[in-house]
């Protein structure tokens, strides 16, 4: 496991993203928009496990750089869909896209059983090491 973060952290950045001050997370958010679509900030907030106002504001910072665009949606005027801007578009696929391949020839071969297993005992790592930062429960 460090060795496969350490090679993903050494993943470098596209020339046209360096100076927009990307962080770690922001990858995910913009994984989600690569790979599954526009949606709305309650449904990226619903992915990412956290509230939609972190969400908001990430998109609201990431939408003032250019990155992310914001468009009313045509069956509901009330909500926002968020997507990535076509101009960051084919860095971000370039930056991203290796990983969903590999994630992709990783888990193609399981059975949806076989994926589920691999996705709980993810979930149980980063659970136990979360458990482990904030010390023991009472």
């Amino acid at each position: 496991m460090p060795r496969m973060v350490g090679r993903v952290k050494r993943i470098r950045i596209p020339d046209q993203l360096q100076s927009l001050s990307l962080a770690p997370r922001h990858l995910s958010l913009l994984s989600y928009l690569l790979f599954d679509g526009p949606m709305t900030v309650n449904e990226l907030a619903a992915r990412l496990e956290v509230a939609p106002a972190t969400v908001s504001l990430m998109v609201g910072e990431l939408s003032r750089k250019g990155i992310l665009e914001r468009q009313e949606d045509e069956a509901d005027r009330r909500r926002r869909i968020v997507s990535i801007s076509a101009e960051h578009r084919p860095a971000i696929d370039e930056w991203l896209a290796r990983g969903a391949v590999a994630w992709g020839n990783a888990l193609g071969p399981l059975t949806p059983e076989q994926r589920q297993m691999f996705v709980d005992t993810l979930r149980a790592y980063e659970n136990g090491i979360i458990d482990e930062q904030d010390g023991p429960t009472a």
